[in-house]
C-alpha cells in the first residue's frame, strides 16, 4: 500500500471520528448530534457550511480557483438494529446500530475535507461535500436533490465510497456501468371469500391463490428476463387468516423487484401485475396491486471510473484494483448520478481472519485500516478529478 505520510498522520482521527460516531448512531433524518460535530468540523477548516438541508443534512463548500465543481457524499444514518458486538466502541444506543459502515463514511469524508485544505496546491476547483441523512431506504439523497442542491451548486462530477466486507481491506473497486440495482417494493392483497375450513367449496381460497402466485412469479426472472440480463423477484411476507380453521377473506403479499436496466424493470413490473392478477382471476378472486418505485439503478460513469481506477492502483497497487462487482442491493446516490456523472467505489474493510461480517447484521464490524485507504484513495481521486491547471 502507498498511504501517503498526511493521510497515515490521521489515522487515529479517522478511528476516533468512526468510533464516536459507532457510540451514538442515530435513524435516517435524525442525525442531529452527527451532522453537528460535521457542521462545526468543516467551519474550522474553513469551508463555508450549508446546514438543515432535508432536515439534518450538512454541506460543505470549499472555493480553491477557477475549475470545475466536484461533489462528494457520505451518508450518515444508522439501523434499528441491537448490537451484539462485545467491542468497547458498541453502540450506547439501545436498538440502533451502525451496521452498514455509514460511520466511516462520516470519518473519511471529513479526513479528506481535512487533507485537501492542506493539499491546496495541488488541485484546483470547487470541493462540494455533502454529508446525507436518510440513506437506509428514506431516500435523503433525492430529498436533498428536490430542495435543490444540484441547482444551487452545480456539481460537474460526484463521488461516493462505501466501505464493503465482501472485500478484503487492501481491495477496491470501481467497475463503469450499473453496479447496484433499481430497487421496487410491491404489495398484492388477494380478495377471495372466507367460510369454514371444512367447506371450502362454498370459499374463494385466497390463501391458495397466493401460494401459487408465490410460485408463478418465480417465473419471471426463467421465463420472461433474457438470460444475459440480472434481476431479483422476491416475496418477503404473506400474510393471511387468524385461526387454523378458517379460510380468510384475503392474503396479502409483499415483495421487492431489483435490475439494472429499465427495460428488465419495466418488463418485471409488468408481468407481476399479470401473473398476480391472472392466477388470482383463475381461482375466482381478485387482486389490488400496488408499486412503489424506491430507488433507480447506480450507474457509473466509464470515464469517472477509469480516473478512478488510477486512483486505487496509485494507492493499492494493480494487486488492489478489483473491476466487476455489482450487487443486487439499492444506493440512494444512484439519484445524483442519475442527474451527474460520477463514480460509486467499494473499499475493502473485511477482515482477512475470522467470519465475513454481513451488513445490516447485528455483528457488523469493519476493518479499520479501511478508514486510511479510503481516505487516501478520495483524496487522490480528487487530485485526478480536479487537477491543477498546466498538471
Amino acid at each position: 500500500m502507498n498511504i501517503p505520510a498526511d493521510i497515515r498522520a490521521l489515522e487515529a482521527q479517522l478511528i476516533a471520528w468512526r468510533r464516536d460516531f459507532h457510540r451514538h448512531p442515530e435513524l435516517g433524518l435524525q442525525e442531529h448530534r452527527t451532522a453537528g460535530i460535521v457542521a462545526e468540523t468543516l467551519r474550522a477548516l474553513g469551508y463555508e457550511v450549508y446546514a438543515g438541508m432535508a432536515r439534518t443534512g450538512v454541506v460543505g463548500l470549499l472555493h480553491n480557483g477557477a475549475g470545475p465543481t466536484l461533489l462528494l457524499r457520505a451518508d450518515m444514518d444508522a439501523l434499528p438494529i441491537q448490537e451484539e458486538n462485545a467491542v468497547e466502541y458498541a453502540s450506547e444506543q439501545a436498538g440502533l446500530m451502525h451496521a452498514c459502515g455509514h460511520d466511516g463514511h462520516v470519518a473519511i469524508l471529513l479526513g479528506v475535507a481535512t487533507i485537501l485544505v492542506q493539499r491546496r496546491e495541488r488541485w484546483q476547483g470547487t470541493l462540494l461535500l455533502v454529508f446525507q441523512p436518510g440513506e437506509e431506504g428514506l431516500n435523503g439523497a433525492e430529498l436533498m436533490i428536490r430542495e435543490g442542491l444540484l441547482e444551487r451548486f452545480k456539481p460537474d462530477r460526484a463521488l461516493a465510497l462505501h466501505l464493503w466486507n465482501d472485500l478484503p481491506v487492501g481491495v477496491a473497486d470501481a467497475t463503469p456501468g450499473p453496479v447496484m440495482a433499481a430497487a421496487e417494493s410491491w404489495e398484492a392483497t388477494i380478495i377471495g371469500k372466507g367460510g369454514h375450513a371444512a367447506q371450502p367449496a362454498e370459499t374463494v381460497d385466497p390463501v391458495v391463490a397466493a401460494a401459487l402466485a408465490v410460485l408463478a412469479l418465480q417465473t419471471i426472472v426463467s421465463r420472461n428476463v433474457p438470460p444475459t440480463e440480472t434481476a431479483v423477484v422476491t416475496v418477503g411476507m404473506i400474510r393471511a387468516g387468524e385461526a387454523f380453521n378458517v379460510i380468510p377473506d384475503q392474503a396479502l403479499l409483499r415483495g421487492t423487484i431489483r435490475t439494472y436496466r429499465p427495460q428488465v424493470r419495466e418488463t418485471a413490473l409488468r408481468r407481476l401485475d399479470e401473473i398476480i392478477q391472472g392466477v388470482a382471476a383463475t381461482l375466482g378472486a381478485r387482486a389490488v396491486i400496488e408499486q412503489y418505485p424506491l430507488t433507480p439503478a447506480l450507474v457509473n460513469d466509464a470515464a469517472t471510473a477509469r480516473l478512478v481506477q488510477q486512483s486505487i492502483t496509485a494507492v493499492l497497487g494493480n494487486n488492489g484494483l478489483n473491476i466487476g462487482l455489482q450487487v443486487m442491493g439499492s444506493e440512494d446516490f444512484a439519484f445524483f448520478l442519475r442527474e451527474v456523472p460520477g463514480c460509486f467505489v467499494f473499499v475493502g474493510s473485511g477482515r482477512p481472519e475470522g467470519p465475513l461480517l454481513a451488513h445490516h447484521n447485528s455483528h457488523f464490524d469493519i476493518d479499520e485500516r479501511a478508514l486510511t485507504i479510503g481516505a487516501a484513495i478520495m483524496a487522490e481521486a480528487v487530485q485526478q478529478l480536479l487537477p491543477r491547471h498546466g498538471g
